[in-house]
């Protein structure tokens, strides 16, 4: 039998899986809808879940309160569109490596301790490991881009997460929604009424479900009952899992050098979680 106290971290480890099978999967129907019909879909039908799930209308929003409710839907909106934007042109490995930068970097930033310059050299090493693929030295830098505008809304998105969370899930499914309403057009413009085909529409739900809807469920669980220093070491594998869901779901491929510069940026972001004061 497992000891109860290891089911919250259980539930953070399937998260992170969770999230990463998701984001490797939702590259696999690119050529189905592109990379924005993926971001809308997903998007899209979260909102719906989120909204049938927590009755976000039910919740009274003070006026200072919106501004960072929009900020908050809006990033989540550009996060999505931004990454997969990126997948497209580079790894899911190294593009989830370079966009975990932006929480990383909010984290050191709130910070002045010494030992932090440790967890910058690590994440500084770890890029510069990035680029240097089996034949040569160089990335995408369309995808590179993609992927440092995605981690520069990750940051935001943290800079706003904070008020969001005072509100609870439906502050949160009120961000979701406010994401929908302009990724939906978005990803209608360029998928057209394919998007919503039957077919598609299951294939998008798998995404919402596996990107969105269990690895929120299983966070608000997991970080009720674990020091958020725990879960943030846990969530810092998200480079080498998304790595591994990449190289098993789409064949993609890492040189050594590469897999050194994921675990350096995955050390980093350890390092940040264990000495960031709570």
């Amino acid at each position: 039998m497992i000891p109860s106290t290891q089911f919250p971290m259980i539930a953070a480890f399937v998260s992170l899986l969770s999230l990463q099978v998701g984001a490797a999967f939702a590259k696999t129907i690119f050529p189905l809808v592109g990379t924005d019909g993926v971001a809308a879909l997903r998007i899209g039908i979260s909102a719906l879940l989120f909204v049938v799930l927590f009755q976000p209308w039910k919740v009274r929003l003070s006026v200072s309160q919106w501004p960072s409710i929009v900020i908050y839907g809006a990033m989540i909106g550009l996060m999505n569109l931004l990454i997969y934007r990126a997948f497209l042109y580079i790894p899911v490995g190294i593009a989830i490596s370079i966009e975990v930068l932006g929480p990383l970097g909010i984290s050191l930033l709130s910070t002045k301790r010494r030992t932090d310059i440790i967890w910058i050299f690590c994440a500084l090493i770890g890029v510069l490991l990035l680029p240097f693929n089996q034949t040569d030295t160089t990335l995408n830098i369309t995808g590179v881009i993609y992927a440092v505008l995605a981690a520069i809304c990750w940051g935001l998105y943290i800079k706003t997460a904070s008020t969001v969370s005072q509100i609870g899930s439906k502050g949160v499914a009120t961000g979701m929604l406010i994401a929908a309403l302009f990724m939906v057009p978005i990803g209608t413009v360029q998928a057209g009424l394919s998007l919503f085909t039957p077919n598609v529409l299951m294939l998008g739900l798998i995404i919402a479900l596996l990107s969105s809807a269990i690895p929120f469920l299983l966070d608000m669980y997991a970080l009720k009952r674990l020091p958020r220093s725990i879960f943030g070491v846990l969530m810092s594998a998200s480079p080498a899992v998304s790595a591994i869901a990449g190289a098993i779901i789409l064949n993609e491929q890492l040189s050594a050098l590469q897999w050194l510069g994921i675990v350096a940026i995955s050390l980093a972001c350890i390092g940040a979680s264990l000495t960031k004061k709570s």
